[in-house]
């Protein structure tokens, strides 16, 4: 049965293995290298761990399948004036594409976030991640035209991607 678990210290060795197949399976996909972050210690990752699920300005869940990790997704709010919640670190395992999972992994930032009363919903994703952006587009996510310099690799780019949240 597929879990979607909020991202917590009891979780550190899920969060680990996560994370670092994503980076090997989809290198372009993310800012940081499999070869960097597979050298963080258990102290590093505990420190991400709390940054990236604070509640208060992050979020993230794991999907969990039994007892295997099979999807990631946090959300961020940004320096931005005025801040605004960003989708970061989205990956679902190939095993478990195309059922439905990343749909719910969206729907829990995207919960999250509209109880920030932000208008909306943003994300970079790499302009050669075809697949990504479809996935986005399907979802509702429009390409605004934003485009800046994606870090590891310079011939790559990243493209901003929005959705408007509903606030109730």
């Amino acid at each position: 049965m597929l879990t979607l678990e909020p991202l917590s210290p009891r979780l550190l060795t899920h969060f680990k293995n996560i994370r670092l197949r994503a980076l090997k399976d989809t290198p372009s996909a993310f800012g940081r290298t499999y070869a960097e972050e597979s050298q963080f210690s258990d102290t590093q990752w505990r420190q991400r761990i709390a940054i990236w699920n604070s509640g208060t300005t992050s979020v993230c869940y794991i999907a969990m399948d039994g007892h295997t990790p099979c999807g990631i997704v946090a959300c961020y709010i940004d320096d931005h004036d005025p801040p605004r919640p960003n989708v970061a670190s989205m990956w679902v395992a190939p095993s478990h594409r195309r059922s439905g999972l990343g749909t719910r992994l969206l729907n829990q930032v995207e919960r999250w976030a509209q109880n920030l009363a932000s208008p909306q919903l943003r994300l970079m994703v790499t302009s050669g991640n075809t697949a990504a952006i479809k996935f986005y587009e399907r979802y509702g996510f429009v390409l605004t035209g934003i485009i800046e310099p994606y870090p590891p690799n310079p011939t790559l780019h990243q493209c901003e991607m929005t959705i408007p949240l509903h606030i109730s």
